[in-house]
């Protein structure tokens, strides 16, 4: 790789946080030191002026203090800075400096130094310009042949061209047909100037029509008065180049002269009366291109930037030499620096800056003899050992799936079937439908698919939801009569969490008490515990694949299993699994007495806690979508703004429309990944309510020995909603649902049966009302009151809870 490397061979980074582009750098002696080397000079939109002169003690060196010749904070941004003979009565070069509304132009000179602090530097204002009009770039030569001096034409955003004598201001002419700037250059040999218009159009001005042109301070003239005063500003040629233009450069070689320009896609050579010298199509998009006379060569090179880090060296239309930068160049020159000629400097648009050189360094490195030895095929199978053991434990810890087959089995010809399956979320599917022609009777279908869990959380429920629905043609109806089977399927444990090391300490415990004797770990999670460890018989440790530890204990005394993590919701699914597999384990011993009871406190504080946290993130989430709204009011105001200037014949300035459109783009685009995040929270914050509701609903049901009746009601009444949304969320619709259980069947008077329920649901200002109502339902519970959804009063109202039996 390194034959393709530019070669470093100084480098810097100018300042923080700056930005620059292709006019903020010059290479040339801009001090006249007449030593033939030459300086970088590099001006910044924070308005900073750098000079400098690199001396690298070996390639790749860093700057050292000593090559910072000057620096200089203006107080307007730089947009181009140039080097000529600016200053009448003198030939010696100086620098050129273009704001927004104003040029200047300094004389850099350096006073040797009598200490070993070395010489000094700084600059000398000789004149300045004030700009009636907002500058876009500018370009120099001798103007109309003059001998010994520069002259500087400078365009406006606004299309007029401003041309300065030096110390005095000229003229100025407006371009015709102007939309937008393009680059801009100036070509001696045919004292014309050169521009790409927004219409892609390669335009040749005469520098001779636009003095004899009528000026553009007199456009609201009469027209007997234009016709006296001066011409019409015509064009010397023009050419259709089919794409917008980069930069634009102009070449003088053997008595001749090219028009280089660099487009979106080609770059083009033109020759002086506009004809196409060549074109060469690029294949990636350009950022910069600096076109050189070789003079060893005899020919015109073209150094071409790309925005893939890029350098390439053409020879016309071929490809001499492609080397790699570590940056995208916005500007490229070359100049002589210490003695080394030829040296490419580039300048990225963060302010990199680097000092570079095409060729190779020869590698010094020799591979080392092998030592021949024997093989120690004992030694190669403990470390293939090894690695076996490392792979297997790390497989434990990745993500699994659990591979399910269904089999669809009819007992009469059906037809149009159509399988879907569907599990809760974060559990995904690799398939979720399946649709099947015709099944003959007593034949069978049978499907595969694969469950794995998608997200950074533990699902709410390990059960799944497998529906048919087909047609069973008929005599009367050939077509068929719909119909639809449904069954539920559990998933695996496994398919979640792993066996780990048990935790000795932890935020939540729970305790559930039985009427049985223990039963042995080992024997009720085989799948999770090693049969020769006895240390697994009373406790047992689960990892689920998010990162929480869970621990399970079982008395050896008494009838009594523990189960404690450091979250609330992740002790639900392992609670669960314990209470299935106890009753699966003593159905097998035919005991039908056994019963499961919870005698602690239900951990209400905690399940607030989980409450306040999903509320705030839906709170967050309104928030976003009001300043979404209102900044996309903004952002569409803006809009109508601009295409209404732009749409004007007479161009206006547009007063930082542009910045502030950019800026409101901004804003939307951080609002909207901040509104992303908050609802991807806030799935992962529902998720975790769902499943410590799910725990509250079991503990409330073992405490109070509630029928499977009445924990259904109580399962309508805490989970109303499969997902939450901000048109009906959980808050709302579990607080309706429990004030309508305290209105009717745990009512304790007739005043409150009296009570009228708001029948429009809406987001609450908080919580309290909520939370008040969870622990006033668990009171009437504790003091003997029973869920039921008939009730002997005569007062009856319809509530509408969206899939709750008890607004029925």
């Amino acid at each position: 790789m390194s034959l393709f490397k530019a070669r470093d061979w100084w480098s810097t980074a100018l300042g923080e946080k700056e930005e620059f582009d292709q006019g903020c750098l010059c290479v040339a002696d801009v001090d006249n030191s007449g030593s033939g080397q030459d300086k970088i000079t590099v001006g910044s939109y924070m308005g900073y002026l750098r000079i400098f002169n690199p001396h690298p003690v070996k390639p790749g060196d860093g700057m050292q203090a000593e090559d910072l010749l000057l620096e200089v904070q203006l107080r307007d941004p730089i947009l181009q800075v140039e080097v000529g003979k600016f200053v009448s009565g003198t030939e010696l070069l100086h620098l050129a400096v273009l704001h927004c509304r104003k040029l200047c132009v300094y004389a850099v000179s350096g006073t040797v130094g009598n200490v070993e602090h070395g010489n000094q530097y700084h600059v000398k204002l000789m004149y300045e310009h004030n700009l009636q009009r907002t500058a876009c770039n500018m370009t120099y030569g001798p103007f109309g042949g003059v001998k010994g001096r520069d002259l500087i034409c400078i365009q406006s955003m606004d299309g007029m061209l401003m041309l300065f004598e030096q110390e005095s201001y000229a003229f100025g002419r407006f371009l015709p047909g102007f939309l937008l700037p393009g680059p801009l250059t100036y070509s001696s040999r045919t004292d014309s100037f050169i521009t790409v218009s927004s219409c892609q159009q390669v335009e040749s001005y005469k520098y001779q029509v636009l003095a004899f042109a009528t000026d553009a301070d007199e456009r609201q003239e009469t027209e007997q008065q234009k016709l006296s005063s001066g011409k019409r500003l015509v064009m010397d040629w023009v050419l259709n180049i089919g794409e917008q233009a980069l930069d634009i450069c102009v070449v003088s070689f053997n008595q001749t002269s090219s028009v280089f320009v660099l487009g979106e896609r080609n770059f083009f050579c033109l020759k002086d009366n506009g004809q196409i010298r060549f074109m060469k199509k690029l294949d990636c998009s350009p950022s910069c291109f600096l076109p050189y006379c070789s003079v060893s060569e005899g020919t015109i090179n073209t150094l071409v930037g790309n925005h893939n880090n890029m350098l390439h060296v053409y020879q016309d239309v071929t490809l001499k030499w492609a080397t790699q930068l570590p940056h995208i160049p916005v500007a490229v020159k070359v100049g002589n620096l210490q003695d080394l000629k030829g040296v490419i400097v580039t300048l990225s648009d963060s302010g990199h800056l680097q000092c570079s050189y095409l060729g190779t360094d020869p590698s010094l490195f020799q591979a080392p003899k092998v030592e021949s030895r024997e093989i120690n095929y004992e030694e190669l199978d403990r470390e293939m050992k090894e690695l076996q053991k490392i792979i297997k434990e790390s497989t434990k810890t990745q993500g699994t799936s659990v591979l399910h087959i269904i089999t669809l089995q009819s007992r009469l010809a059906v037809q149009k079937t159509k399988l879907s399956i569907c599990v809760q979320p974060p559990l995904a599917l690799t398939h979720d439908q399946f649709i099947f022609d015709d099944i003959e009777s007593c034949r069978s279908k049978a499907v595969a698919l694969s469950v794995f869990l998608k997200g950074n959380c533990p699902p709410a429920e390990l059960e799944g939801n497998a529906v048919a629905s087909y047609s069973t043609p008929t005599d009367l109806n050939p077509e068929g009569i719909p119909r639809v089977a449904q069954c539920k399927f559990r998933l695996p444990l496994r398919l979640i969490c792993f066996p780990a090391q048990p935790s000795k300490t932890a935020n939540h415990k729970l305790t559930i008490d039985t009427n049985k004797p223990p039963v042995s770990l080992v024997n009720l999670f085989p799948d999770f515990a090693d049969q020769s460890n006895e240390d697994q018989v009373n406790v047992l440790g689960f990892q689920f694949l998010t990162g929480s530890r869970i621990t399970l204990l079982a008395s050896k005394t008494s009838q009594r299993y523990r189960i404690q993590s450091e979250q609330l919701e992740d002790l639900w699914l392992i609670t669960k699994e314990l209470t299935f597999r106890l009753e699966e384990h003593f159905k097998k011993e035919n005991s039908k007495d056994f019963t499961c009871t919870f005698s602690g406190s239900v951990p209400l504080q905690e399940y607030f806690e989980l409450i306040d946290c999903h509320f705030e993130l839906r709170l967050n989430a309104e928030k976003f979508e009001e300043l979404l709204s209102e900044r996309a009011i903004q952002f569409r105001a803006i809009e109508r703004r601009l295409l209404t200037r732009f749409k004007d014949k007479t161009p206006a300035p547009l007063q930082h429309l542009d910045t502030l459109l950019e800026g409101t783009y901004r804003q939307i685009i951080a609002l909207a990944d901040a509104a992303e995040e908050n609802q991807a929270n806030m799935f992962q914050a529902f998720t975790k309510l769902k499943s410590a509701t799910q725990l509250v609903i079991m503990l409330i049901s073992l405490w109070q020995k509630l029928s499977t009746d009445q924990v259904a009601i109580l399962e309508a009444t805490f989970l109303p909603l499969m997902q939450d949304t901000q048109e009906l969320g959980w808050e709302e619709s579990v607080d309706a649902a429990i004030s309508h259980l305290l209105r009717t069947c745990l009512s304790k008077s007739s005043k409150e049966q009296a009570l009228t329920l708001t029948t429009q649901l809406s987001i609450p200002k908080d919580t309290s009302r909520l939370k008040k109502h969870i622990t006033l339902l668990c009171d009437r519970l504790a003091k003997g009151g029973r869920l039921c959804l008939s009730t002997d009063t005569n007062i009856q109202q319809t509530m509408v809870m969206p899939g709750s039996p008890c607004g029925k």
